[in-house]
């Protein structure tokens, strides 16, 4: 018993410390909600060389698939015929980019991008904006992106050479909805996510008729707003200030329960990006976005039992950092307070240790781009719970209950794509067979400057028992 607790101690001390197209007529009646903001023709900043500043907007987009690699626009489109594998196409905040591949299809053109900086697009200017309010978003669902497949299978098939010259083996991304709310599904998961009336949160279910999970993970908050300011020269950034407020909190629910089923670990993006546009500060079209992680890890230690808690957290009154000429500063205002007990509320009929890692991410980005592509200067807030509830057959000497909670902060410049989705891609990409006849490179997961922080940490076991796995005194 002690053995087995010790072991999946270690475990949750680790979670502290850490293509189908669609018509014109399929599209709602503006342009800008399905495909973006358009930039400006003439940006009143300085713009990297290699940037190919498409026009039209969202009217010269025809559709794009549900992973956002792939647009089709139209050919026609003012400097559309200026792109190449290699230059940056910038049509709209959503729909930018480094161009992988690019294969005509009558009057369209199928372009392939890979994510880009925001250095990468703007050599020098300045922006900020403040009092951006989070009150009503909309919401860019995925669909059925390649990463949310439960094989990861990419289309064509694994040793298949891929020319897409349609897009009828990838479905197309689904028009965005209002309302604060929407479905998704990943990895045999179905995930609820809402926002944000009282915080931004997702509700998960799983069941594989061995593994049964349903919980609810929120970033509580009231009445958000935020503020930045960027500035870049030469390609650099200089100065770069972000700040949301709201009064933040955690909260927590699950239950789960295994019969003869086996554990797993499973990571995702929700795919359901929660967008408030900003519009054009000097040309350049920028929304502040929020999006959000899940992983899920189970460490059931027997064929059958149960495992369920719930509990709620002050946090902080505001989270953000400020970045200058190298100098970094995290600025979080720290209001941790327990209002319910998770390690409390832990119950169940566990035949051997039950144990579980929820964890949680929550990014606020302003930028542009979308989905997994997003970059621009951002806060994430990652929160993970490990529990573990102790065999029920050792009870009647001490039913060993123990709790970690960790909340970990990065703030960064630049993007960041969770590695189990960045192999998915590159998986994918590495089918294709571009008209150079040269391989794609892989695209790096990650760009830009972070810093971490860490927001609170804490463990606790109880009772406060050798059998638990309090060393002997």
């Amino acid at each position: 018993m002690r053995r087995a607790l010790a072991a999946w101690t270690a475990v949750v001390a680790l979670a502290t410390g850490a293509c189908g197209s669609t018509s014109d007529e399929d599209a709602p009646g503006d342009a800008r909600l399905r495909f973006g903001q358009a930039v400006a023709e003439q940006p009143a900043v300085r713009l990297q060389p290699d940037v190919v500043v498409v026009g039209g907007g969202g009217d010269a987009i025809r559709s794009v698939t549900a992973d956002g690699l792939t647009w089709r626009i139209d050919g026609r489109a003012r400097h559309a015929h200026d792109l190449a594998p290699g230059k940056v196409m910038f049509v709209t905040d959503r729909a930018v980019g480094r161009v992988l591949d690019l294969v005509e299809e009558g009057a369209d053109l199928l372009v392939t991008v890979g994510p880009v900086d925001l250095t990468e697009v703007v050599r020098d200017g300045t922006f900020d904006k403040a009092g951006i309010t989070l009150g009503d978003p909309l919401i860019y669902l995925a669909g059925q992106p390649l990463w949310a497949q439960e094989t990861g299978t990419p289309p064509g098939g694994a040793g298949k050479s891929v020319r897409l010259r349609r897009q009828d083996d990838r479905p197309a991304q689904p028009a965005p909805v209002r309302g604060g709310a929407a479905t998704t599904k990943a990895l045999g998961y179905t995930v609820y996510t809402s926002c944000c009336t009282d915080g931004v949160g997702a509700h998960f279910t799983y069941d594989d008729g061995g593994v049964r999970l349903a919980g609810t993970v929120t970033l509580t908050f009231r009445k958000p707003d935020a503020s930045f300011q960027l500035a870049i020269g030469a390609g650099k950034v200089t100065r770069a200030e972000l700040a949301v407020s709201g009064g933040f909190g955690i909260k927590v629910d699950f239950e789960g329960g295994i019969r003869d089923g086996r554990n797993h670990r499973k990571q995702f993006p929700i795919d359901a990006d929660l967008s408030f546009p900003i519009g054009q500060i000097a040309g350049i079209p920028l929304s502040f976005t929020v999006s959000q992680t899940l992983t899920v890890e189970t460490a059931f230690g027997a064929k059958a039992g149960t495992i369920k808690g719930s509990g709620e957290f002050g946090l902080a009154g505001s989270i953000g950092f400020g970045y200058r000429d190298g100098s970094f500063g995290p600025r979080v205002t720290d209001q941790f307070q327990r209002k319910s007990s998770l390690l409390n509320s832990l119950t169940g009929i566990p035949v051997g240790v039950m144990g579980l890692v929820i964890r949680h991410g929550v990014r606020f980005t302003v930028g542009i781009s979308a989905l997994v592509f997003k970059a621009g200067v951002y806060a994430e807030l990652t929160t993970s719970y490990g529990t573990t509830l102790g065999s029920a057959l050792g009870a009647a000497f001490a039913q060993c209950r123990g709790v970690a909670i960790g909340v970990q902060a990065v703030f960064g410049i630049g993007y960041s794509i969770l590695e189990p989705v960045v192999k998915v891609i590159n998986k994918f990409l590495s089918l294709l067979t571009p008209i150079t006849g040269k391989p794609i490179p892989p695209i790096p997961s990650g760009s830009g400057l972070r810093w971490p922080h860490t927001v609170y940490q804490k463990e606790e076991v109880i009772p406060d028992a050798e059998v638990c796995g309090r060393p002997p005194r």
